[in-house]
């Protein structure tokens, strides 16, 4: 009576692992490369997926319905457009109108210098509206959170609230700390708010004032570096840039795919975010599939090693019955638990691989900025994927074990 397959399968299991335990040395110089790989392949992989998650999060908090509208710059516009763009107060008015917009809102964006403690660097200075819903939508949608200190209010003058690289960075000979005072641009200003992390240095390193002082300051009329519009509920946020973008046009009597101008909604921010970062992890998953390709020739060497080593035993098998496919499932199932253990180590590897890029990263740029992801069909993925190769690098050894004559096994020497 033919013995049921699980109970094959686990003698083979049994003998799989007493010939590795037997070859302790050669198996885990085997494994290396495998372990190698998938440690490599995880932890690209989670801390890729960490900060895609972290990414969409942050767009998560700051809405969908945002639309974004800059002037082009020169020299990347389409053919035809070999001067920059400009946005103003009118075209901040021009977006308003358009149905659909709910809230609208203006940004200037300007480097200053910034001299305190006796020393001086160029930062970024933005400004903030003084009318209360073009206010609240651009502290919502660039989450603009003051941790020290308090906000900055529409009536205040010579005041500014500072990103908080300038508190916790080196940028200065010390730190920057609420009632400091800050020369800008030859004017004097006093620190109001210190703002959280935000772990981009275009938030971290920026002073912000508002705009009746950020005008005197540059000596601006109506200019504006962009305009931010908000959808209204149940309105498509794609269709409304198209309406933006078309309202726009006409109103600088522009042609489409000619215009000095450009409109992006935050789901098209996404989507290309997510595009980018795909793309590198494929990228970096191939780079590190080499040294599973590695990995795998290693287990076929070794298993052709043991098929030499194991002739006698293999003709011992074959004379008291052992069939073909017992001989090929018992070198199938080896290489293929070489694979899998390689893997757990992998995994385990990249584990903490990842782990200790996402404290480093928290130490150098804050918390929940690159966090490593886990999902239960990565870990499952890679302890698969290893035993696979494990098992597809012994296919040809397995064969030729299989097909030894017991007579020739018995008689090798």
């Amino acid at each position: 009576m033919a013995r049921p397959f699980w109970q094959l399968a686990a003698d083979c299991f049994r003998l799989s692992a007493s010939g590795l335990r037997q070859r302790r040395l050669r198996t885990w110089l085997t494994m290396l490369g495998i372990f190698i790989g998938i440690a490599a392949v995880v932890a690209l992989i989670s801390l890729g997926q960490g900060m895609q998650d972290a990414i969409n999060n942050a767009f998560a908090t700051i809405g969908t319905d945002k639309i974004i509208i800059q002037a082009q710059q020169a020299g990347f516009g389409p053919p035809g457009t070999d001067t920059a763009g400009e946005m103003t107060e009118h075209d901040l008015d021009v977006v308003r109108h358009v149905p659909g917009v709910k809230r609208v809102a203006g940004r200037t964006l300007h480097g200053v210098e910034v001299e305190f403690a006796d020393s001086s660097r160029t930062i970024f200075m933005a400004d903030l509206p003084k009318e209360d819903d073009a206010r609240d939508l651009v502290v919502e949608a660039f989450r603009l959170r003051v941790r020290y200190g308090r906000e900055l209010k529409p009536t205040d003058r010579g005041s500014v609230i500072v990103g908080h690289d300038l508190f916790a960075k080196d940028l200065f000979p010390k730190p920057v700390r609420v009632n400091s005072r800050l020369l800008i641009d030859g004017r004097r200003f006093i620190v109001v708010g210190v703002m959280e992390k935000s772990g981009q240095p275009g938030r971290d390193e920026v002073v912000i004032m508002n705009r009746e002082d950020a005008r005197d300051l540059l000596g601006l009329d109506d200019e504006l570096s962009a305009v931010v519009a908000q959808a209204e509920e149940g309105e498509a946020p794609s269709e409304l840039a198209e309406r933006i973008g078309r309202a726009v046009r006409q109103d600088r009597h522009q042609k489409e795919g000619l215009e000095d101008f450009t409109v992006s909604t935050s789901e098209e921010l996404i989507k290309s975010i997510n595009v980018i970062l795909t793309a590198v992890q494929l990228v970096l998953a191939g780079i590190a599939a080499i040294s599973l390709l590695v990995g795998g020739i290693g287990i076929m060497n070794t298993m052709y090693t043991a098929v030499l080593e194991r002739t006698n035993e293999i003709g011992v098998m074959k004379a008291i019955g052992a069939r073909n496919s017992d001989i090929l499932l018992l070198f199938l199932i080896e290489s293929g638990v070489l694979g899998a253990v390689g893997a757990v180590i992998g995994i385990l590897l990249g584990f903490t691989l990842s782990t200790i890029v996402e404290l480093g990263a928290s130490r150098m740029f804050g918390p929940n900025i690159l966090q490593a992801s886990f999902p239960p069909s990565l870990i499952l993925g890679a302890l698969a994927f290893g035993f696979v190769v494990g098992m597809l690098s012994g296919v040809f050894p397995a064969r030729q074990a299989a097909r030894l004559r017991p007579v020739e096994a018995l008689r090798y020497d």
